[in-house]
């Protein structure tokens, strides 16, 4: 380079002009720009070099001799022109292909153009070389797909601005991706997968980028509850049915696929009573009284048929396997089939004739199981009760129900019977939550007659399944439960009875479980036993009801040996993990209506020891049915009552805090 070269050179990532005034040691130049300003330049440092001899008060006019050139739509009719043959060019040579000049002017703006373009040319050495059609095509695909994408972010970023600002808007599919990662990030914090599209949006918006702040932006849109279930969101749990199990159930509702058992007992003249609580909508079990020629009573045990509805491995099947049982939240229910087949012909609805599995017991004047029989049925719902209902009636005695009263009586002997076969009792306070328009309502369920007729009755169809499969070597979901190590009975006889005693049971009992193998029930006091009594809301259930119709009718069975290990398995860890949510949920929405009632004095009792060491326990509000931990400043022990207030909750955050009250004596 000789002085008064024009040169052009990078500063800070922008482009710059300067002329050369003078060497600088072996290598360097000094190149002084159009303020006066020196740079000290390397000649690998310098981007282009102009043809002739330039002061630094003539950048200024070059500059504003090449505005006028820079057409970007130039450099495509260039590219044109020389791509079918390949051939490659200077800035000097699309300064003669494009403006039919070559001077200084002229070739700069060809440089300009060149070096911005990313599309049609790719620079190799000082030549620029024309990319090939299909090359140039992709490229523009892709830049017009980034277009797109910025203008439907910036717009996303309206809506939202404009949403928080109090207006009504409708989301577009295209907002969908980056809210879905707003929502992953919110519930699943740094754990979730594909952050960036949440960090980016919090971050446009001037807010923390935290999973805390995800949370508050999806609520102030209106798209997500304060009261978000994040435990349902983190679980594996489906919570909407997809389209097609939709289409096949409408599909069943207008077109029900042969009935396999055509030879179903009919047992319409027998009357049925139903007894669920007034909320339940999936009413999947019945019971008739049968005065027998002999004298005897026969009870019946009438389980909903949803298998009459669905066939295995259709999608029906498929999707309840999946989602293993119907989630009992105090916000609703997520059922394991499409409503309208749950609570329509799956359910044993008042005054219609429903198809049922029906389970004929007669029992010894102990209570034992003298002789059962298994059947297909049809039956017609006589009573829909709620648990209130028969309360009073039992308490009434009405003559017209008389076989309420002798079920009851059978309930009773049924429940002494399992007790002097080791069953053990253990009757703890619950409760349930109940969230209607953010109402919070918690009800103590009561140790009522109506509750221990049912849950008598649902345990005795359980036994007598369980006995005909292990009788006829069925594959069956059998539940078992190992013998517990109780303490001494001079320990527990220590402890105060009711609540304090049965928490110290409860705490030896190991977990229930499922296996295609017979085995005792420690708690029931049975040798074999399986859940059967309700097969529209527990896919074990269902199971049960696939193989014993299969083998009642004489065909095949469903599902082999293998096949019901592997599905009791998997359902095992899913219903573990539906459990789970619920407790979790009914624990938050507990500490939420303990929040709101922070002003409000509860009667608790001591259960146990957490920690004693911390002086950490386990209490028992008792108004509520609701177990909570507690650090206590006093000495205290099992059995003890207190009143307390809540002086500081936050159930987001799973905090629970109580002060005891004290009260200075007048």
């Amino acid at each position: 380079m000789e002085k008064g070269t024009l040169v052009e050179f990078q500063l800070n990532g922008a482009r710059r002009l300067a002329v050369v005034d003078r060497p600088e040691g072996k290598k360097h130049w000094i190149a002084v720009d159009d303020r006066g300003q020196s740079h000290t330049l390397h000649p690998r440092q310098v981007t282009y070099e102009a043809a002739g001899i330039y002061k630094p008060s003539e950048i200024a006019v070059l500059l504003e001799q090449v505005k006028p050139l820079l057409d970007p739509s130039s450099i495509e009719v260039a590219w044109e022109l020389l791509v079918e043959d390949g051939e490659t060019a200077t800035p000097m040579d699309l300064a003669a292909l494009l403006f039919s000049e070559q001077e200084p002017m002229h070739c700069y703006a060809a440089h300009l153009l060149l070096a911005d373009d990313k599309l049609y040319f790719k620079q190799k050495g000082d030549r620029y070389e024309p990319r090939p059609k299909s090359q140039v095509a992709e490229l523009k695909h892709q830049l017009e797909m980034e277009a797109q994408r910025q203008r439907e972010w910036e717009e996303l970023l309206t809506r939202i601005q404009r949403v928080l600002a109090g207006e009504a808007m409708e989301w577009q599919s295209s907002d969908r991706p980056r809210l879905d990662a707003l929502e992953r990030f919110a519930t699943l914090g740094e754990e979730a997968t594909h952050r960036a599209p949440a960090l980016e949006l919090l971050h446009s918006l001037k807010r923390p980028e935290t999973p805390q702040a995800a949370f508050q932006l999806l609520v102030d849109l209106g798209l997500w509850s304060p009261h978000e279930n994040l435990f349902l969101r983190r679980s594996q749990i489906p919570i909407h049915f997809p389209p097609k199990v939709l289409e096949v159930a409408h599909h069943r509702l207008t077109a029900p696929p042969p009935d396999l058992n055509v030879d179903r007992l009919d047992l319409t003249h027998l009357k049925v009573y139903t007894i669920d609580d007034e909320s339940t909508r999936e009413i999947d079990d019945g019971l008739s009284l049968e005065l027998l020629p002999d004298g005897q009573q026969r009870l019946w045990i009438h389980i909903a048929d949803p298998s009459r509805w669905l066939e295995p491995g259709d999608e029906l099947d498929l999707d309840a396997r999946r989602r293993s049982t119907t989630l009992y939240l105090p916000t609703g229910m997520i059922p394991m089939f499409p409503s309208e087949l749950a609570t329509g012909p799956m359910s044993l609805v008042q005054g219609q004739i429903c198809c049922a599995l029906s389970f004929g017991v007669i029992l010894t004047p102990e209570g034992a199981v003298q002789d059962y029989s298994i059947h297909a049925s049809r039956i017609k719902i006589t009573y829909r009760l709620t648990y209130d209902d028969v309360d009073e009636m039992l308490e009434l005695g009405v003559q017209a129900e008389s076989e309420l009263d002798a079920i009851a009586t059978w309930a009773k002997r049924r429940q002494a019977w399992r007790q002097s076969q080791g069953a053990i009792s253990i009757h703890m306070p619950e409760s349930s939550i109940k969230v209607n328009d953010d109402t919070i309502t918690i009800k103590v369920l009561e140790d009522a007659p109506s509750r221990l007729l049912v849950a008598e009755m649902m345990i005795l169809a359980g036994e007598v399944a369980a006995r005909y499969g292990q009788t006829h070597n069925l594959p069956l979901p059998f539940r078992h439960q190992p013998q517990p190590e109780l303490p001494p009975e001079g320990e527990l006889l220590l402890l105060p009875a009711g609540p304090v005693r049965s928490c110290a049971i409860r705490r030896c009992m190991p977990r229930s479980e499922l296996s295609i193998t017979p085995a005792r029930h420690a708690s029931l006091g049975l040798d074999t036993y399986t859940q059967v009594t309700s097969p529209i809301r527990r896919y074990s259930d269902l199971l049960t009801h696939f193989q014993l119709k299969a083998h009642l009718r004489g065909a095949s069975l469903p599902f082999s040996a293998d096949e019901m290990k592997e599905l009791t398995l998997s359902l095992s860890s899913a219903v573990q993990e539906a459990v789970l949510v619920e407790r979790q949920t009914n624990r938050y929405w507990g500490l939420e209506y303990l929040r709101r009632n922070s002003d409000e004095v509860w009667s608790a009792l001591m259960l146990r020891w957490l920690r004693e060491h911390e002086n950490l326990g386990l209490i028992l509000l008792e108004d509520l049915g609701i177990e909570l931990a507690m650090r206590f400043n006093r000495a205290i022990a099992p059995g003890d009552r207190l009143e307390i207030k809540v002086s500081y909750a936050d159930p987001r955050q799973d905090i629970i805090q109580f002060q005891e009250m004290v009260y200075q004596a007048s």
